[in-house]
């Protein structure tokens, strides 16, 4: 997940190697729905897991969900055919990236409730920090006499990034619920 985040922040840093990114994320996509379906299958055969075995299979799910949004956000700038960049999609892209890190130190720490609270809570400060920056840029977009068409790529690209900052969130209730319910 986070090399995905990480290559995400970079697409948005250097456009001009957008096709590399976008495949490269693309990659790391299909390595993750794999191991998705591993932990499912592992599941399945396994008598006694560490966690609750929905647990483990929603937590995968959640995960997989943020890294489809990261492709999904990729594959957009690639049929928009996106070739600079603006501020407010490098922000997001590194909102989404802190937050993707912060995720990730709560499921290393799932067994620490205490741990994990302080890095939800930090994926939540970062989830209204993007919020707050997807309303400014979306305001941005309609200010003076926009091209349309770049309004809508521009719009679309916006909205993919705060659902997967959003989809962040989200994930990091589930690992906090886990880590309480495991405590």
């Amino acid at each position: 997940m986070k090399s995905s985040a990480d290559l995400l922040a970079q697409m948005f840093a250097e456009p001009q190697r957008l096709d590399y990114f976008v495949a490269a994320i693309k990659g790391v996509e299909h390595e993750a729905d794999s191991i998705t379906r591993d932990v499912s299958t592992r599941i399945d055969k396994s008598f006694i897991t560490p966690l609750d075995r929905e647990d483990i299979h929603n937590l995968a799910q959640e995960l997989d969900n943020v890294v489809d949004l990261i492709d999904g956000t990729a594959r957009r700038a690639a049929m928009f055919r996106i070739r600079d960049t603006r501020p407010f999609a490098q922000a997001l892209a590194q909102i989404l990236h802190k937050s993707v890190e912060s995720l990730e130190q709560a499921v290393v720490e799932i067994k620490n409730p205490r741990a994990v609270a302080k890095h939800t809570r930090n994926v939540k400060v970062l989830e209204e920090e993007g919020d707050a920056v997807y309303q400014v840029a979306v305001g941005e977009l309609f200010n003076g006499s926009p091209d349309a068409i770049e309004v809508i790529k521009w719009k679309e690209l916006y909205d993919t990034l705060e659902r997967a900052i959003d989809r962040c969130h989200s994930a990091s209730i589930v690992v906090e619920s886990i880590s309480l319910k495991n405590s």
